[in-house]
């Protein structure tokens, strides 16, 4: 027998759908499936067949001070193969400062199916995350191993919170987790907003549970709601992230990526997922036209109730 909360999360996913498709979705006609990207392979050592002019190499390791020439000057006379003797060989171009993947994944522990460029995991961010828009040389379909990379790269300063924003508006989202009756069409999706939570936890559990109950109204006097409401009212672009905990066919596989600009459609309050019917603030967001497909990956039973 079916419980009252899942008659009135029901109901709520059937009308925030109602809603998204009223906006209008800019879905292309064929939706691009994720596929996975292969792992890079390292070649397995041929058998020594040394001639002549193709000698072994030296049995004997490197010395160190040897190591640290060749780090620092890869022209100098320790070579890393007696094929190369006589020869100039321009070591420099095979110097690189970034892996193609983490080394987790380029060591095909994982395999990632983000087919979209890699962000930054380190290093000095670039561009002010406090910009309402695009950020310079962050494509759509970039994605990051982890929510830091996301800040780096200034698609998202928060390493953990969902919403970023300044007076006119949020500068940016990430959809995580998120609430039971929020659905996710890609192209739309309703978004549940900040507080009416004891972040403080109890006696029994006291931690900054995040996760915990909702013992009071949501507003929009919190700060973090009434970004989103003056976003609605502003219409600033508002940059969005995916994250893999997502449950949606929209959410990357692994990591976070970066999906482009949206637009706060409408803002609205309602009785939330709880016992005590404490309300919610609620957001419609509609991704802006002329921007690359998202992809989507398969589908998983847990997602079913989000298509």
């Amino acid at each position: 027998m079916i419980s009252e909360y899942e008659k009135t999360r029901n109901i709520n996913i059937q009308r925030n759908k109602e809603l998204l498709e009223s906006l209008g979705l800019d879905k292309p006609l064929v939706e691009p499936k994720e596929q996975k990207r292969k792992p890079s392979t390292t070649s397995k050592k041929r058998k020594s067949t040394a001639t002549n002019d193709e000698a072994e190499e030296p049995s004997q390791p490197a010395t160190k001070s040897q190591c640290i020439e060749i780090a620092t000057n890869p022209d100098s006379t320790v070579r890393r193969s007696s094929r190369n003797t006589g020869k100039h060989v321009d070591y420099r171009s095979e110097i690189r400062g970034d892996q193609v993947l983490p080394l987790a994944f380029s060591s095909g522990v994982k395999i990632s199916e983000n087919e979209g460029p890699l962000g930054r995991d380190d290093g000095v961010r670039k561009h002010d995350p406090k910009t309402y828009g695009s950020i310079p040389g962050v494509e759509v379909g970039t994605w990051w191993e982890t929510r830091k990379g996301c800040s780096i790269d200034a698609i998202h300063a928060p390493w953990v919170g969902g919403i970023s924003g300044g007076r006119q508006g949020a500068y940016s989202v990430a959809l995580s987790g998120g609430y039971d009756d929020d659905v996710d069409l890609g192209y739309a999706f309703t978004y549940t907003g900040s507080g009416g939570r004891d972040l403080k936890g109890t006696k029994a559990a006291p931690k900054n549970l995040r996760t915990a109950p909702q013992s009071s109204d949501q507003t929009f006097e919190n700060p973090f709601n009434q970004m989103l409401k003056r976003s609605s009212e502003t219409k600033k672009p508002v940059r969005v992230i995916r994250g893999f905990k997502l449950k949606s066919p929209y959410a990357p596989s692994e990591g976070y990526r970066y999906d482009g600009l949206y637009h706060v459609e409408k803002a609205w309050t309602e009785k939330g997922l709880n016992p005590k019917g404490y309300l919610v603030c609620k957001f419609a967001f509609k991704r802006l036209p002329n921007q690359p497909s998202l992809p989507v990956r398969e589908v998983s039973q847990s997602d079913e109730t989000t298509e």
